[in-house]
């Protein structure tokens, strides 16, 4: 394809453009279609992630498959799209959520939830019972003394097609490398 440029600068010179060009390119639908970086800001899935710490999101799996009940996704901040929320789905379309004396159920069956023993009453601002719409998934964070959910109004039942990927992958700190 470049053997036709007969000087040899020119010919390096092109090869190179079309590597990096490729290279770019590729990038691109990686980061679009494949893969995603991000860092964890605050303590809302603690002990399950950390702050700081360097996660690697899937966004091919919810191209063909929708998100599933403990998938921890990244969905955009609804207050500020450019800053992303990290939670776990803890009920599906259809599911119905109910929050009494302190613990969470799902479709009557107390959420098997080892993350929160606290009294998280007053900080709810939605109505329970919830009913999960369609296309969309009630999400928690692990640390239900510190997360900002769906248990609050200007987050609700996040959309499924909101969600930029599950997590599956933490790569700093390097010392908790390892699947999520």
């Amino acid at each position: 394809m470049f053997n036709r440029i007969e000087n040899p600068f020119l010919r390096n010179l092109t090869e190179w453009i079309f590597v990096i060009a490729l290279a770019f390119i590729l990038a691109l639908v990686t980061r679009a279609f494949l893969f995603r970086v991000t860092r964890v800001t605050g303590y809302s899935m603690v002990p399950t992630l950390n702050h700081g710490d360097v996660l690697i999101l899937n966004r091919f799996t919810y191209l063909f498959n929708d998100p599933s009940v403990g998938d921890i996704v990244a969905f955009p901040f609804p207050e500020d799209p450019s800053d992303y929320f990290i939670k776990r789905i803890v009920a599906a379309p259809g599911d119905v959520v109910d929050f009494i004396d302190g613990v969470f159920y799902v479709n009557g069956t107390p959420l098997d939830d080892a993350f929160s023993h606290i009294d998280v009453r007053s900080m709810v601002t939605v109505n329970f019972p919830v009913t999960v719409e369609e296309g969309r998934y009630f999400v928690l964070g692990d640390n239900r003394n510190n997360s900002q959910d769906s248990r609050y109004s200007t987050v609700s039942n996040v959309y499924g097609r909101d969600m930029l990927g599950r997590v599956f992958v933490r790569v700093w700190p390097f010392s908790s490398f390892g699947g999520v």
